[in-house]
């Protein structure tokens, strides 16, 4: 039970909150409404065990670089409180999961599921030879609303689908944005480590800026993914209350000042994508 509880500290299961919510927000617009009850079961089993295999490989890429870190240096591998034999049979079994489900799903979620692979266990890698990392984490979990639509709806690139695309575009700078936020953390070390991100390429205060622009896009897409499916007031009060949840959350940061980062990434992203889906499905059961 140890090696479990802290296998789930590792992966920090409990942020799954983060990117579910979208994944049920493309779920319910693509199905106008509520799923069968297969399809939102599936449908979560292949986020959380997404999410699990993406973490597993993640911290197993990065193990012998969070080592070094003093920030990242307590984590449970780093401290031996759990085995990297425990964690690759913990990514085995998301895997399996996952390709379980997305099985059970559609043909379509199948078919894709090799690309989504790519990128789950791919991103932790980026880091070592591109800046633009950040957005590829962001697109990395922008995919789970456009997989959870091809789920519903069987397709992806018809007109009628625009709005998993435009859920795969929010999802992508809004994680992006945060990472660029959650990122600063780090400058000087990954600076020293010769790994690329924005923060270390152009300084806290450049990538601080950049994450109020891809916040700010985030709103936007939002809003046509609201206009484009009239989801009404319940949404749009939702998307207003989002964005002052954005505007507090960047308030907490300052490029000399990270004291509260914890709390703009673990908490107000939390919030946010629970209010976007509870506002999408409020909007849904009033339009009808």
């Amino acid at each position: 039970m140890k090696q479990v509880a802290a296998f789930l500290d590792l992966i920090k299961f409990e942020h799954t909150i983060f990117a579910l919510p979208f994944a049920y927000l493309g779920m319910a617009l693509a199905a106008n409404g509520l799923p069968t009850f297969a399809q939102f079961f599936w449908i979560t089993i292949a986020m959380v065990a997404a999410r699990t295999f993406g973490m597993s490989m993640n911290r197993l890429a990065d193990r012998h670089i969070d080592a070094r870190n003093p920030r990242t240096a307590n984590r449970p591998i780093q401290a031996g409180r759990i085995s990297v034999r425990t964690v690759v049979i913990g990514l085995v079994v998301s895997l399996l999961m996952l390709t379980l489900a997305a099985w059970q799903l559609h043909p379509l979620t199948l078919a894709l599921l090799p690309g989504a692979l790519l990128f789950l266990a791919g991103y932790a890698y980026t880091k070592r030879f591109t800046w633009l990392s950040h957005f590829v984490l962001g697109f990395t979990d922008g995919l789970a609303p456009m997989g959870a639509w091809a789920a519903i709806r069987g397709s992806l690139f018809t007109p009628q689908d625009l709005p998993a695309w435009l859920l795969l575009c929010a999802v992508t700078v809004w994680i992006g944005g945060f990472d660029l936020i959650y990122a600063c953390q780090d400058t000087a070390f990954d600076r020293t480590e010769r790994l690329h991100s924005i923060p270390a390429r152009f300084g806290n205060a450049v990538a601080l800026r950049l994450a109020k622009v891809c916040h700010a896009f985030t709103v936007v897409l939002l809003g046509a993914v609201g206009a484009w499916m009239g989801l009404g007031a319940p949404y749009w009060l939702a998307l207003i209350v989002t964005a002052g949840l954005l505007v507090y959350e960047h308030s907490l940061v300052k490029p000399n000042d990270l004291s509260k980062v914890n709390v703009a990434f673990f908490n107000v992203n939390g919030y946010i994508s629970v209010t976007v889906f509870a506002g999408a499905l409020a909007g849904l059961y009033i339009r009808g």
